[in-house]
């Protein structure tokens, strides 16, 4: 069964022009789809879409066949959706157990064995409970930022450019750690300006220019097309992208 099912969606920001004109997508467990594309193509207005955080103008966006009611984040993560933002996703001056806690805070039982879930996930986390949030590397925060999103046991997670700011090496670590979310049987749908990076991990890609749908296809076909390659992923041979670029020099951040 599709976990996530998109159809027709449409619209963006109160009182300003559509931005998202039409888009269909479907998200099964255990994919890993990547929305690649130009700056201000819509990638990440389509995910606020999506997770509820805008009011759709038109569409639909269901949950394992289920219609959600639009514009209703609270709705969307009772059923099963976790939206992960690109900033301010994690409380800076709260502990990294705090943190955690407040991901549970729909939780009416059960907070203590999901906290120690993500700690057995991320064992990163579990050596630094007691630090700010704040004081964490780049890297480091979107681990926390992950964790929080997945403490309601999601079954659909929504990424907004995890790799944002981050090392080569920083960038490969978290897109490991997103492909064995998926391998673990989660839906993701992670919007990535590092586009030839997360081809390189993803299963599908969704190419979106001006709002509209261009080329969806599995990212290795896309990665094989010349055309996409050079539309959206620049001019590098294929197998001489990012995975390989961040295994050089010795001084870059690390998760």
């Amino acid at each position: 069964m599709t976990d996530l099912a998109v159809r027709g969606l449409r619209g963006g920001y109160p009182n300003a022009e559509e931005i998202v004109k039409g888009i269909d997508l479907d998200v099964r467990a255990g994919d890993l789809s990547v929305i690649i594309g130009p700056n201000g193509a819509g990638k990440s207005t389509f995910l606020k879409l999506v997770a509820g955080l805008l009011r759709p103008m038109a569409g639909e966006v269901a949950l394992q066949g289920d219609a959600l009611p639009l514009g209703n984040a609270q709705a969307a993560c009772k059923r099963g959706m976790s939206f992960v933002p690109q900033e301010r996703n994690v409380f800076a001056s709260l502990t990294i157990r705090e943190n955690l806690e407040m991901g549970g805070y729909l939780l009416r039982k059960g907070l203590k064995d999901r906290i120690d879930e993500q700690l057995s996930r991320f064992p990163l986390l579990k050596t630094k409970l007691r630090d700010k949030a704040g004081n964490l590397s780049g890297g480091q925060r979107q681990v926390l930022a992950m964790g929080i999103a997945l403490m309601t046991s999601p079954s659909v997670l929504l990424l907004d450019e995890p790799t944002a700011g981050l090392s080569p090496t920083a960038a490969d670590e978290i897109f490991e750690l997103v492909r064995d979310l998926a391998k673990s049987g989660l839906a993701i749908l992670m919007v990535e300006q590092n586009a030839l990076l997360a081809l390189e991990y993803g299963t599908n890609g969704l190419a979106l220019v001006a709002g509209r749908k261009a080329r969806e296809a599995s990212a290795s076909s896309m990665l094989a097309n010349d055309e996409v390659r050079h539309l959206f992923l620049g001019r590098r041979e294929h197998g001489q992208g990012a995975k390989h670029e961040a295994k050089q020099g010795d001084n870059h951040e690390q998760v």
